[in-house]
Formats: C-alpha cells, sequence, structure tokens
C-alpha cells in the first residue's frame, strides 16, 4: 500500500512539474518488483487512476527486477515509436520494509501439531535459485575475477557517501524530490531528505565492520546498498507532444540496451548493456559526460568500472545506490530522472544510466540534453522524483 501511495505521490508531481494534467496521458507503465501489499498485482493500474488518468486509458505493470524503473521508460518509448501514445507516465515504485513472510503448503489443509516454517521473502528474493546464488554471493565472485579488495571497496562507499552529502548540501537534488507531508505528533511536517545515508559514517567506522556473507570477504553492510522504500517517476513525450502542448523537455532519449550475462557474475551486466545502448546510438563511451552505474555492491560497481575503462570524475558523481539507498524498480526511475535534471542544468551533453538485474542482465539509457529554446527529438522526456 505504500508503495502505491508514494508511487502515486511522485506521479502526481511529475505531472504537475511538467504542467500536464492527468487527462493528457495516454498510458501508465509502472516497474515494481517485490509485491509487498495485497493489492500490489494491480500496481500499474491503480497508480494511473488514483493519479487521474481516465478509465479508459491502459495502464501496466512490468517487472525486470532491478531494472524495473529504465523498463517503464524504455516500454514509453516504444509506445510512442509505434504510435500508440505520445505522452507516457512511467515510474518505479519499492516498498522493501513492508515485504511480507511467507508460509508454503499449508492452503490444502494443515497437520495437526506440524510446526510450519515462515520463509523471508525479501531475503529469499535475493538469491537466484537457477544458480542458488545471493546477490552478495555473486558480487564477491565478480569482486575476486576482477582482482577488487575489501580496502578498495570500502574507499568506494565512503567516496559514494562523501559525494551524495556534496550534492545535498549544494542543493543539486532538491529539483529532482518531491516532499511529502507527514504527520508528526499531531502536526504537519515535510520528508525532504533521503533518511538512509549516514552524515557521520568515517571512512574508519566502514572499514571495523565485518564481511557479511564470506569470512574476509568484500561485502559489508557499509559498502552494499541499502535497502529501502522509494519511488520516482518520469514523463516520456513524443517531439509532437511536446509541439503540441508547449512543453519544456529536460531530455532526449538517444538509445537503450538490454543485456544478458552469467547470472554468477549478474552485477557486471551494466558493461553490456552500456555496450550495447552506444552501439544503438552510434556513440562512445567518451561522448558521455557522465555515467550513472546503479551500485548495489562496491565490488558489482567497481568491476564495471575496471572493465568499461570508466572515468571516476565522471561516473556517479553525486553518489548512488551505496549511499542513497536501492528500493529495486525505483532507483531506474531515480536514475533517469536525475541524469535528464543534470542535462538540463549543467553544460553536460550525453549521459548514460544503468542497473545490473538479478538473474543475469544489464539494463541502459542514454540520454541527450535538449537546447533551451530549439529541440528536435523522436522522443522527449520529463522527470520529477520523489524519494522516500
Amino acid at each position: 500500500m505504500l508503495g502505491l501511495k508514494k508511487a502515486v505521490h511522485a506521479s502526481k508531481a511529475a505531472i504537475a512539474a511538467a504542467k500536464l494534467t492527468p487527462d493528457q496521458i495516454d498510458s501508465v507503465v509502472v516497474g515494481n518488483v517485490i509485491p509487498s501489499s495485497p493489492d500490489a498485482l494491480y500496481i500499474g493500474r491503480h497508480v494511473g487512476l488514483k493519479t487521474g488518468v481516465s478509465l479508459e486509458k491502459p495502464m501496466l505493470s512490468v517487472n525486470r527486477q532491478c531494472g524495473s524503473g529504465f523498463q517503464s521508460v524504455i516500454n514509453a518509448v516504444q509506445e510512442i515509436l509505434l504510435g500508440d501514445s505520445n505522452i507516457v507516465l512511467t515510474a518505479g515504485t519499492e516498498n522493501m520494509s513492508m515485504t511480507p513472510f511467507a508460509v508454503y503448503d499449508v492452503r490444502f489443509g494443515t497437520k495437526f501439531g506440524q510446526q510450519y516454517k515462515f520463509t523471508d521473502l525479501l531475503f529469499a528474493g535475493l538469491n537466484d535459485s537457477y544458480v542458488n546464488m545471493p546477490m552478495a554471493i555473486t558480487a564477491e565472485k565478480l569482486g575476486k575475477q576482477y582482482e577488487i579488495t575489501r580496502e578498495m571497496c570500502d574507499e568506494f562507499a565512503f567516496t559514494s557517501l562523501q559525494r551524495y552529502i556534496n550534492a545535498q548540501n549544494n542543493g543539486i537534488y532538491d529539483s529532482e524530490i518531491c516532499p511529502i507531508p507527514l504527520k508528526v505528533k499531531g502536526k504537519e511536517k515535510y520528508f525532504t531528505i533521503d533518511e538512509h545515508p549516514r552524515y557521520d559514517a568515517t571512512f574508519e567506522m566502514i572499514q571495523k565492520l565485518p564481511s557479511v556473507f564470506v569470512k574476509d570477504g568484500l561485502v559489508s553492510a557499509a559498502n552494499a546498498s541499502g535497502i529501502n522504500d522509494g519511488s520516482g517517476a518520469v514523463i516520456i513525450a513524443s517531439e509532437e507532444a511536446c509541439s503540441k502542448h508547449n512543453l519544456k523537455p529536460l531530455a532526449r532519449i538517444v538509445g537503450y540496451g538490454i543485456a544478458g550475462c552469467d547470472p554468477t557474475i549478474m552485477g557486471i551486466g551494466p558493461a553490456f548493456a552500456i555496450r550495447k545502448a552506444l552501439t544503438a546510438s552510434n556513440l562512445r563511451l567518451d561522448d558521455m559526460d557522465m555515467v550513472e552505474v546503479n551500485e548495489a555492491f562496491a565490488a558489482q560497481y567497481l568491476a564495471v568500472e575496471k572493465e568499461l575503462g570508466l572515468d571516476r570524475a565522471k561516473s556517479n558523481i553525486n553518489g548512488g545506490g551505496i549511499s542513497i539507498g536501492h528500493p529495486l524498480a525505483a532507483s531506474g526511475s531515480r536514475i533517469t530522472a536525475h541524469i535528464a535534471h543534470q542535462l538540463n542544468n549543467t553544460s553536460k551533453k550525453y549521459g548514460v544510466g544503468s542497473a545490473c538485474i538479478g538473474g543475469g542482465q544489464g539494463i541502459a539509457i542514454i540520454l541527450q540534453k535538449v537546447p533551451k529554446v530549439n529541440f528536435t527529438s523522436t522522443v522527449t522526456r520529463f522527470a520529477f522524483f520523489h524519494w522516500q
């Protein structure tokens, strides 16, 4: 239920930021991974209806695991290119803190005195049964393959945190976040800043935390992404729709790439997806002024960085999943929105956002800056992001 409410809040904010009305939306696509509430099966439809989109408009839920937010944007691009829609509301939402426990083998009766096991669906969902490996173990394997050390992971985790704090203190995220009103002791207050980042954390504190999954391993609580609740919304519009409704696009979607990889090192997926997106867009990595690789684990990010030869000065420059958190489906929406705002607010021309996907996939989207006055774009987009 909270995932739905947050997605509706973000969607209303995105529509308002784009200076649109809900009846102008042609289609709705919502990414969600874990059905953490009884009505989660209806989330795509319910987000659209509760946002005020017309009853007769089509609405869809999509699940490409951690790439679901990106996938919602790609679905919208495809709808527009096919001529099915002109303006699409997309979103990614996750309510990980409400993920339920499950009891199996009781639907058709129970035995007297039988003890039944509760399964933590959050923990179980982070294990790929196809290869029988938790996501963190895939990061351990990837780190070993790319000669990543624990010190390198901790240094990157601290860098991610410091970059986020610097960005937050300098108002980088202000245009992306839609505050949520909350009742606290009978008084209304606004939730305006991410609560996951540890502003007091030092490098020494990060170093002291033990490895979680492997003795003397790479992955610790400090250098892995946070388990969070969050929602993001992004509006995709055709050039025709931008002209017709006098919309001001933040960025143009140039291309995208989705690729498969070995499930036991699923974290390397962004490298293949980025290369595929660059090839499809007739661009080079050197053309990218900013690169966002979702930080599932420090070891995973560092392996992608090493595989692609990324310039750290242009990559995840304002923090990422380790410092901000990674609410699965919401992360793709957050990253897409962040790149769009950065392109719009700076002199940067191109940016690529990406994520690894459990089961062995990667997904990436390339965005291009749109001139303030004139623009020519096949598919354009607005973004406004709410994060909790």
